[in-house]
Parts: C-alpha cells; sequence; structure tokens
C-alpha cells in the first residue's frame, strides 16, 4: 500500500475538545478520530489530561473504551494517563504503532508501563516537547526577575507598609550571566528570551553542538564550575535516571552568593535539601520552584515558608490553547509516520526522555 493510501485510525485517548479533533483530520486528512467523550475523564480546565479523578466508567463503559482503544493504530495521549492503562492497551492491541503522550517529559510515563523490549520497538512513542517551550521560557524570565528585582521583600515591605531608609540596589539582566541547564526545545527558548534582554547566556549540552543565543556550551561534567560563575541558573532537563539530584549538594557548594535559581524541568533533577541547605546560608539567594520532587509539594516542606523561596504549583506551562498546539503537532506528526519520514520528539526508550 502506498504512503498517500494508507489511513491511520487515532484513539483519543483523553478529553481533546471536539474541534481539536476536527483539527487533526483537517491537517491530516488520512487520519480518522476514534473519538468517545463520554468515555474519557471529563478536563476540569483547558488541557485537563488526567480529568476529573472522580470519575468512573460502568463495566460496558470500559468494556467499549478499551474495545476504541484496540481499534486504533495511534493514541493521542495516554489513556487516562495512567501507565499501566498504557501497558494493558498495548498488549491488547497488536496493530498499534504509535503513542502521543500530552507531556513534555511524557518519558517517565512510558518507562512507568514498564513495558518489555519489544512492546517498545513496535510502538513509537512520542512527546509534546517544545509545546510548552514558551510559556516555561517566560516563567523562567519572570522567575529569574523576581529574584533580581527582590520580588519577596517588596512583598514584605508593602505588607509592613514599610520604605526603607537605605537605598536599595537591584540586579539587571543586561549585566547577568544565565546558565540554562539543558538546552531543548525548552531551553532553547529560554536562551533566547534571555539574549533579548541583553543576558550572557550559557548552557548545558551533552551533544556539545551549538545552539542560537548561547554564547558558552558546557559539557555536563563542567556543570559545577560553570554554576560558579554564573548570576543565575535555570533547569529545564526531563527528569531521568542521569538527572536525578544532577543539581545537587556539590553544584550548588560551588555558587557564588546569591544565584538566583529557577527550576521548570522537573523536580527530581534539584536535591532538595540540598537547595534548602544554600538557601539557609545565602549561597542560593532566590529560587523559583515550579516543579517539585514529590508533588502536590508536602505541607511538612521548608521551601512553603521560606523567605526566598517562589512555589509555583506545576502550572507555568498552562495555557489555554496547549490543546490546540498539541493537536497541531500531532497532526504533523501523522503525517511524518503516514510519510515514512522520522517523527518528532521521539522518546529515547532506554533513558526515556
Amino acid at each position: 500500500m502506498s504512503a498517500t493510501s494508507q489511513r491511520l485510525q487515532v484513539g483519543i485517548a483523553v478529553d481533546l475538545p471536539a474541534e481539536d479533533c476536527d483539527l487533526i483530520e483537517q491537517l491530516e486528512p488520512r487520519v480518522t478520530v476514534l473519538r468517545r467523550p463520554d468515555l474519557n475523564r471529563p478536563a476540569r480546565w483547558d488541557a485537563d489530561w488526567e480529568g476529573e479523578p472522580g470519575f468512573t466508567r460502568t463495566p460496558e463503559q470500559e468494556q467499549e473504551f478499551a474495545e476504541l482503544l484496540a481499534g486504533a493504530d495511534a493514541l493521542f495521549g495516554i489513556p487516562d494517563v495512567d501507565p499501566a492503562l498504557l501497558a494493558r492497551t498495548v498488549r491488547a492491541n497488536p496493530r498499534l504503532r504509535w503513542v502521543h503522550t500530552t507531556a513534555a517529559g511524557g518519558g517517565a510515563q512510558v518507562r512507568a508501563a514498564g513495558l518489555g523490549r519489544e512492546e517498545l520497538e513496535r510502538v513509537a512513542f512520542t512527546t509534546s516537547a517544545g509545546v510548552h517551550g514558551s510559556t516555561l521560557a517566560e516563567f523562567a524570565l519572570f522567575g529569574v526577575l523576581a529574584g533580581a528585582k527582590e520580588l519577596r521583600r517588596l512583598e514584605r515591605d508593602q505588607a509592613a507598609k514599610l520604605w526603607p531608609v537605605e537605598r536599595r540596589y537591584m540586579r539587571h539582566l543586561d549585566e547577568m550571566t544565565v546558565l540554562v541547564v539543558g538546552l531543548g526545545g525548552i531551553g532553547a527558548a529560554t536562551a533566547a528570551r534571555f539574549a533579548a534582554c541583553g543576558s550572557t547566556v550559557w548552557g548545558t549540552s551533552r551533544s556539545g553542538r551549538p545552539v542560537d543565543h548561547v554564547e558558552r556550551v558546557v559539557p555536563l561534567d563542567e556543570l559545577a564550575d560553570a554554576a560558579g560563575e554564573a548570576d543565575a541558573i535555570v533547569v529545564t532537563l526531563p527528569g531521568t535516571a542521569s538527572t536525578e539530584k544532577l543539581i545537587g549538594a556539590d553544584v550548588l557548594a560551588a555558587v557564588k552568593p546569591g544565584t538566583i535559581l529557577v527550576n521548570v524541568g522537573r523536580g527530581t533533577v534539584v536535591d532538595e535539601e540540598a537547595l534548602v541547605s544554600a538557601l539557609d546560608d545565602g549561597r542560593i539567594g532566590f529560587a523559583a520552584l515550579d516543579v517539585f520532587a514529590t508533588e502536590p509539594l508536602p505541607a511538612s516542606s521548608p521551601l512553603w515558608e521560606h523567605p526566598n523561596v517562589l512555589a509555583s504549583p506545576h502550572t507555568a506551562a498552562l495555557s489555554r490553547h496547549e490543546a490546540r498546539r498539541i493537536a497541531k503537532l500531532f497532526a504533523q506528526n501523522a503525517t511524518r509516520l503516514l510519510d515514512g519520514e522520522p517523527l518528532r520528539n521521539r522518546v529515547d526508550t532506554v533513558e526515556f526522555y
């Protein structure tokens, strides 16, 4: 069968709005969307892929949902964003060729499914990396600005109606060196924004390839040395075995006093115990964190009440346009799959990123 005569049956495994399903079919007419919105967990807000946690299917609906997924060549989303359900679907559907995850870091969800090597080779997995690049880059910029302009101190002074006698100096982006840890889609977007503000931008990369707006590409084995010269560190890395606690005691011991830290990657990349210690002694002057090792962040965490921490509940990537952006990315990849071209954002099923 020629590439142009193939069709792709796509099972919608999460609550994707009807207009975005229509968009996929418009952008790639060889796609047929299989959608039963009554069988998906209803979204509580835009791009709420996990859906209403209290939603349950009847046994009949569960069977209908399984049959819909079993008739698909590809899935938009991991069913219920549940790795166990992903594993069940892969094993029940020998025709399944491709699963697209709605998360930028969807590799962790694929790893959690515990699929065998044959299953990982049979089914291609892709992520939504890049879709969230602009929103997370904006939060990174906001986080560094919040530290440079002493946002928390201004808030405390305002609450106390305090007009300080002494004049306080603020830091300026065009005088700062910003180290972006991870130069993937999010890191590249982050670098572009800081460069536009006049910052000197460095970044870490395993490949060592040049990246636009990055003046110095730093090998990961030189991370601590580079961190010691930076004014701000922005973490954009996914959570993998090799990135766990990469920003640990050694890196945080190397930084100069007052360094700003922002994390828009995964919470496991930063050793939170070491971070609290660095905040307490002033090595880290301010931390803006959108992600944490355990989410929701436990009430017992000292990060909640630390005066130099801005905690965001993993919402920096959220946008009312997220679903449409992911639908467009999915349609582009559907065209690639049907035309025999390499898929964008394919998950590395060895390291799962």
